[in-house]
């Protein structure tokens, strides 16, 4: 297949394309440095007019939110990169004369809002703040696709680990210098999924003609922040004791430590009943494969 991608330079994109490679696909990342050498076999393009006819679109854009204050204008960017990079493409696949078959679009598990311990499927309820609100308004654009004929899948995603970007590589430092330990109580809940799967979730959502819809891109077993700590610091051989207060994060990032110290309970009931199989299911084994 012909695939384009956007946010294909990214924590996600870069292996997703290198996973695309691999199985024989095309692939046009869109870009706003197109001027940049592409890895071997994959274009870059600056604009969607410059793109040549796809079978499938994956929407990996988005601003990062979890990289500092959330301020006003730092709000809009999060708008624009996701609601108004896929507004772009629907208009752009709209006008197309033979539109993707496929459309696979990002999301996130903020979608839930702030949750306990009760586990949330694909069918619980959207939450109400920022976040929540920010990932409703992203899949709906996206879904509008389905109007045109194509089949829409949206990945609710959680925390990606991996070693050379996302959440674990900040946490890694201080966890290494035995510093690390959970954030606030440590009782919130941390859905995670190791990088490998989340590729391969959107693999199987490409080639998979019956899904649609939404699915969870987490994997099975959530943590809460506690037992993150204490599974990190087990496999790094390192003690996990030291609290950062929630006063401290509030201090520090403002409303986005709403981000750090709440959290859900996610499982992912769609791609467990459609039968994707889980690499990396449980969090002391991801860890060890990716740290050892």
């Amino acid at each position: 297949m012909d695939i384009l991608i956007t946010g294909g330079t990214g924590f996600i994109g870069r292996p997703l394309c290198e996973r695309l490679l691999e199985h024989g696909h095309r692939v046009s990342v869109l870009t706003r440095t197109p001027g940049r050498t592409p890895p071997p076999g994959v274009q870059y393009v600056g604009r969607l007019d410059d793109v040549g006819p796809v079978q499938a679109v994956v929407n990996l854009a988005g601003e990062p939110l979890t990289e500092g204050r959330w301020t006003d204008a730092r709000k809009q960017a999060f708008h624009a990169s996701r609601i108004g990079t896929t507004r772009a493409l629907l208009a752009w696949m709209q006008a197309l004369p033979t539109p993707p078959q496929v459309l696979v679009s990002g999301s996130a598990i903020g979608y839930y809002g702030p949750g306990d311990a009760t586990p949330l499927d694909e069918a619980a309820s959207p939450g109400h703040d920022f976040a929540a609100m920010l990932c409703r308004q992203w899949e709906a654009e996206a879904f509008k696709a389905d109007a045109l004929g194509i089949r829409t899948c949206v990945v609710r995603t959680g925390i990606v680990l991996d070693r050379d970007g996302g959440a674990l590589a900040r946490m890694l430092p201080p966890f290494r210098l035995g510093l690390g330990g959970p954030m606030g109580d440590g009782d919130q809940w941390m859905s995670w999924i190791h990088r490998e799967d989340l590729v391969g979730l959107i693999l199987w959502l490409l080639s998979n003609d019956t899904a649609r819809g939404a699915y969870n891109g987490t994997a099975p077993a959530a943590v809460t922040n506690a037992e993150f700590a204490r599974t990190l610091a087990k496999v790094l051989g390192r003690p996990a004791v030291l609290t950062t207060p929630a006063f401290a994060l509030k201090l520090a990032f403002g409303e986005m430590a709403g981000l750090l110290l709440t959290g859900q309970n996610v499982v992912p009931a769609r791609a467990l009943e459609d039968g994707y199989v889980f690499k990396h299911p449980r969090l002391e084994q991801a860890l060890e494969a990716i740290l050892g």
